[in-house]
């Protein structure tokens, strides 16, 4: 039996729709001081195999110096000073990981962070934003079609 992954796609030259999410949430660009949280969010929201994060030392190196890193598109959401959600983003206006803390999930923060990165795409004049999501991963298939993605292709792995 084959695993799939599908390539969805969002059109970013049609108008956005707001998903402003929790009001005890907020968003900002990564910084040095959420480094190491951050990791801590992305190694515990693929810790059931979905994806592959490295040790903090190689994670933060590679992040911080690979030549597609923006800290303006690694979105973090903040409920009390605390990491509840990530969104990274590369200059090729490609998302490489979404993930929400398990406890924090189905509260609309998957939503904003996707509404917000979408829209920093949007302004940096891209015509659309891209991402991979496992094909049986059907919780955040749903999340990314709320939000107006489509498929354009399906990858055997």
């Amino acid at each position: 039996m084959s695993d799939y992954c599908l390539l969805l796609r969002k059109d970013l030259t049609r108008p956005l729709a707001a998903a402003p999410g929790p009001e005890d949430v907020s968003l900002v660009p990564l910084s040095d001081d959420l480094l190491q949280p951050v990791h801590a969010l992305l190694s515990q929201g693929y810790s059931d195999g979905s994806g592959h994060v490295d040790s903090f030392g190689e994670w933060s190196h590679s992040l911080l110096h690979d030549a597609e890193f923006d800290p303006q598109l690694c979105l973090i959401a903040l409920r009390s000073g605390v990491v509840v959600g990530v969104a990274q983003g590369w200059t090729s206006a490609y998302l490489k990981d979404l993930v929400v803390h398990a406890r924090h999930q189905g509260q609309g923060i998957g939503q904003a962070l996707l509404a917000k990165v979408f829209a920093v795409y949007a302004h940096r004049g891209e015509p659309w934003v891209d991402l991979k999501v496992m094909e049986g991963n059907t919780r955040a298939r749903r999340l990314y079609e709320r939000a107006g993605m489509i498929q354009v292709q399906r990858i055997e792995l």
